[in-house]
Formats: C-alpha cells, structure tokens, sequence
C-alpha cells in the first residue's frame, strides 16, 4: 500500500501516545498515508453481554488471567516512582464518582461554541423541495463562447484523428449547423457550472475518455506522454476541475466520492461506473450512506452517479444499472433518479443539479448507443430556451391528440425504438410520452401530458428490462394515480428473469421485437398485467 506501518503493543499506552503522534507528524510532513495497527484483544468478546469462551475456551481463560491495561501501566508508574497505590485507588475512586453522576470523563474533548462546520455550511440546503425554481438555460453566444475555450489546446499538442474529428463536429454544433450530441452536451455543461466557480470533479473507470468515446474531457498528446483538460481553462476565477481515471474497485472509489461530495454543496463530484451494472460492487456505499445518509444523520450529499444503462444485446453484465433496486430505496425524496433519453436533458439536469438549492443524491441511467444516435442529439434552442423537462411530451409525427387510443409510457433508449417502429408502420393512434424523472415521481407533469389525449382508454407502460426488474414494481403506483377513471394500465416487458438480460444477440433482438410490437398494439398485450382505474 505504499504507506508505513508501525505495529505497535496496545498493552504499552506511552508508547501507543508516542507511535501516534509519530504517526501524525509523518502525515503531516509528507503528506502520504501511515498505518497505525494496535496489537491488543478484546476482553469482553464481540460486546459485554457475549460469552466468547464459547467458541475461545482457551484464548479467554488466558486473558481473564490477565491483569487489565490499566493495572499494568499503575504498576509500571509505580515501579518507577512515578504514583503510589494510593493515589492509584484515589484516582479510580474518582473516576467512578465522576461516572456515577453523570459528569464527562473525557477531559480532551472540545465542545464547539457554535454548530459544527459542516452544519453551517449546508444550512441553506435543509428544507428545500425539488420543486423549487432555478434557470439553466444559456444564450447561444455564451454556448459559442464556452465551445471556444474547449476547442483551445496548446500549441505543438496533437490530439489523435478520431478526437480532432469529434472536435470539429462540436465546433458545427456551437455554430447550430448540426444538431448537439451527449457528449457535447455533458462537456458544455460542466464548463458553464465551473465558469461561475463551482467545483467539478469526476472519477470513474476511463471516465476522462468516456467508455464509449464520447467525452474526451482529457485530451492525450500523440506524440509526447502528456495530457490536456480544456475544462481547466474555463477562465481565471472558474472553479477546480479534476478528472481521475479510477481503478476497477466501485466500492472504494465510490464511497471516497460520497464523501467528497458531503464536504461542499457547491461542488459537482461525480462517479461514473464503465458500465451501470458495475454499480453491484459498491452497494453498501448505496445502502448505508447514499441513499440514507440524510434520514440516519441529517448528512446532505450532492453526489451525481452516472451508470450507463439499457439492453443492447451486450449480456447480463453490460446492461442493466440496476434502477429497480435504487427505486426501491426512494422515500422521503432521498434521492433523485433520472433517465434522460437526449443531449438537451444531460445538460439542464447537471446544471439543474448545482442551481437548484436542492441537495440530494442524484442517480442518472445513461445511454450507451444513444451517445451516437441521431435522434437523440438536440437542436441549440433546446438549451437556451428550456429546462429538464421531467416529462417529455408526444413531440414528433404530428400526432393529433383525438386519434389517439393508446399512449404508451417509457424511459431510455426504447423510446427511440417505439418511435422508429411507429414512423415504419406508419401508425397515427398511438403516442408516446417519456417520464425522465422516476423519483421523485413527477406527478403533476404526466397527469397533463396523458389528459390530452381525451380518448385514450389503454395506457401501457413500456420497459425493455425483464417485469421484476425495472421500474414496473417500484412505480405502477405512481403510474396509477395519473390515470382517469375509465382507463386501464397495462405493463409491456420482458418475462420474469433471474439474470437482467439475455446472453444472445439473437434472442435479445426476438424478445425486444416483441416488446416493441406489444407496446404499439401490433401484437396482443397479456391482459393478466393489466389494472382498470
């Protein structure tokens, strides 16, 4: 681990104080981690009420023969001359007193006059909703001016062609002659939240590149071993960019990120996971601190988890972020789950994220194909004239609203396929709305998306993950509540299964086909998922 270890008898106390304060100092003076590791045993076994002989009858015989730490070290002073055995039982005697009334033993401790730092630095953020108003839109000057800052590099620094070419295109889309695609978005984003100071950081494993080549935040010179991040030369008093390549350990990367993002309310920290299913290796982090921080110990965290999600026919192990299991931790608006489905909406939703005085965990299911579908790139008035739009309404195919008799409701990537299979089969009674926020539930929104289509009697809910996984169990309520009387639910997904998607292209193909046609009432829907309001 690169870091000293002094190993240290916990039997000795002078010399624990000594080690830990060198310990300490070499901290201090060389800024390196050092491990202090304590030889001792536990006298009273897991806690006072066990009996470990039970299981160490001979380890424990040993120890109750021992005198305590405390009696060793008294009989150590008095050898030296140091104490007497009166003054020995005297201070006992006290001590005990002082514990019997009440009163602290601890003398070292330093009450605060006030509250606590981290307290007073997140004041402002306590009882805020996520309702509450915020702007992230930007003019398309300001667009033009942050993309030039981005598209400076050093003089003498080649980036490879593949990149140069991704930077060309990104001048095209600062100019409005090409619509904006993710990556540009993301990067756009960042560099107007640091532009006014705010701290951004982003880790995760080639996260500077991006898995799927569509960052490149970190650009690499092809002909010396260095590297340039144009997001750190925004502008003289921006805020401090990091962008860290982390090792394959989610759990250790992503619990260090949650702590980092608890220490700032103004700051933008970020995990990327290579893929959303990767996010298994760090559930504790989810389970103990993320998502339950802030009802455990009033801990506020602005920490943004990005987990690249949808089936695509790459297996089980390359699929799924898991939304159903951060669904189910949603209550009390711990958290904020997102699956934005175009260029536009990464864009307002991280900036949406600092701007807001509204601090929670916010988990984002991102795409992996749609980085480079042109469907989901957005026109520059998407950003300077709108907001993250938590429900997106029927947009496309001049679709007239008292033809319709079916909408269908999704998130993700299969919108893009429900579309495309619509446009194909040229299909004018059905619409499709996108909920990009699932928690927490944007009720409001898809209450008045769905009342406009006055005859729409079946409303489906559409995902590509298998029926027990997804958001169907952890939402249908939600689902439900935005019906009017008279309409009926229905539910279009994969069958039950244990693994979060199949292992053969073939068969995924089949079975998202499937889906698609259901959806669309191209094929029968199974009545037995169906719930009448």
């Amino acid at each position: 681990i690169n870091a000293p270890v002094f190993h240290v008898n916990a039997e000795d106390p002078e010399m624990v104080s000594y080690i830990t304060k060198l310990a300490l100092d070499y901290r201090m003076r060389y800024k390196k981690d050092v491990v202090v590791d304590l030889m001792c045993y536990r006298r009273h076994g897991h806690n006072e009420a066990d009996e470990p002989a039970v299981t160490q009858p001979l380890m424990y015989e040993a120890i109750r023969n021992l005198p305590t730490t405390r009696v060793n070290y008294a009989a150590s002073l008095m050898k030296q001359g140091v104490i007497t055995q009166g003054e020995v039982d005297a201070m006992v005697k006290d001590y005990r007193k002082e514990l019997k009334d009440g009163n602290r033993v601890a003398y070292n401790i330093l009450e605060p006059k006030n509250k606590r730092a981290w307290e007073l630095l997140w004041a402002d953020y306590f009882d805020v909703t996520w309702h509450d108003p915020y702007e992230s839109a930007i003019s398309k000057k300001h667009i033009k001016d942050l993309n030039k800052k981005l598209q400076k590099i050093p003089d003498g620094f080649e980036i490879h062609p593949r990149v140069k070419k991704i930077m060309q295109d990104r001048q095209k889309m600062a100019d409005g002659k090409i619509n904006a695609d993710w990556g540009f978005a993301e990067t756009l984003s960042y560099a107007s939240l640091t532009e006014n100071g705010v701290p951004i950081r982003l880790t995760g494993q080639d996260c500077g590149r991006g898995t799927f080549f569509h960052r490149n935040a970190v650009l690499h010179n092809q002909l010396a071993n260095e590297d340039y991040t144009p997001l750190q030369h925004i502008g003289e008093k921006q805020g401090r960019v990091q962008i860290f390549d982390s090792i394959l350990s989610e759990e250790a990367a992503l619990g260090f990120e949650y702590g980092y993002a608890t220490a700032n309310p103004e700051s933008l920290v970020i995990w990327e996971a290579q893929f959303g299913d990767f996010v298994n290796g760090a559930q504790a982090i989810i389970d103990q601190f993320i998502s339950s921080g802030e009802a455990k110990w009033g801990r506020l965290s602005n920490l943004v988890m990005l987990l690249p999600h949808g089936l695509e026919g790459q297996g089980p192990e390359h699929s799924s972020g898991r939304l159903e299991r951060f669904l189910q931790l949603c209550a009390s608006h711990n958290m904020q789950v997102c699956v934005p489905s175009t260029a536009a909406q990464i864009f307002h939703l991280m900036r949406r994220q600092v701007l807001r005085k509204y601090r929670a965990p916010l988990i984002i299911m991102t795409p992996k194909s749609l980085l480079r579908n042109p469907l989901a790139s957005s026109p520059l008035f998407r950003f300077t004239d709108e907001k993250f739009k938590v429900v997106i309404e029927e947009r496309y195919d001049n679709i007239k609203p008292k033809k319709v008799d079916r909408v269908v409701l999704c998130s993700g990537k299969v919108f893009y396929e429900l579309l495309t299979r619509r446009q194909d089969d040229q299909l004018n009674n059905v619409a499709i709305l996108r909920v990009e926020q699932l928690y927490p539930f944007p009720h409001e929104a898809l209450t008045s998306e769905i009342k406009k289509f006055t005859n729409a009697k079946d409303i489906i809910w559409c995902q590509e993950e298998p029926i027990n996984q997804g958001a169907w169990y952890t939402s249908r309520h939600n689902f439900m509540r935005n019906l009017t009387k008279g309409q009926t639910l229905h539910v279009v997904a994969r069958d039950l299964y244990a693994a979060p998607a199949e292992g053969s292209v073939r068969l995924h193909n089949i079975n998202q086909s499937h889906i698609i046609e259901k959806a669309l009432g191209i094929q029968p829907i199974d009545k037995a998922r169906s719930v009448k309001k």
